[in-house]
């Protein structure tokens, strides 16, 4: 009987369509906001990967730039540069015969 009075109050009818409509009906409704929040920490958690990976780039960069040897076996590796008087042989790893499926 009381609760049924509670809801004859106009002010409980209206707080409580108030709250119907702000956590389901509404554009920026409560689970809008949950996703939100979570895209927001995906984010931020890509932010802190993207300024880890800038920081090491940058120490990378200042290492080729201030150091001869390191420049030099930088090419040497990533764009199999040589010398005049060298030859390079290439062998591939155990790892990359593996995911060719030996198709030599």
């Amino acid at each position: 009987m009381q609760i049924i009075k509670a809801f004859q109050n106009k002010y409980i009818i209206t707080l409580a369509g108030f709250i119907v409509f702000m956590l389901f009906i509404d554009h920026n409704d409560f689970f809008m906001q949950m996703d939100r929040r979570r895209q927001l920490n995906d984010l931020m958690s890509s932010k802190a990967y993207y300024e880890k990976q800038i920081e090491q780039t940058k120490k990378n960069l200042s290492e080729l730039q201030n150091n001869p040897a390191a420049l030099e076996k930088f090419a040497r590796e990533k764009y199999l540069l040589k010398r005049d008087n060298e030859d390079i042989f290439v062998v591939p790893s155990t790892e990359n015969q593996k995911k060719t499926g030996d198709k030599q």
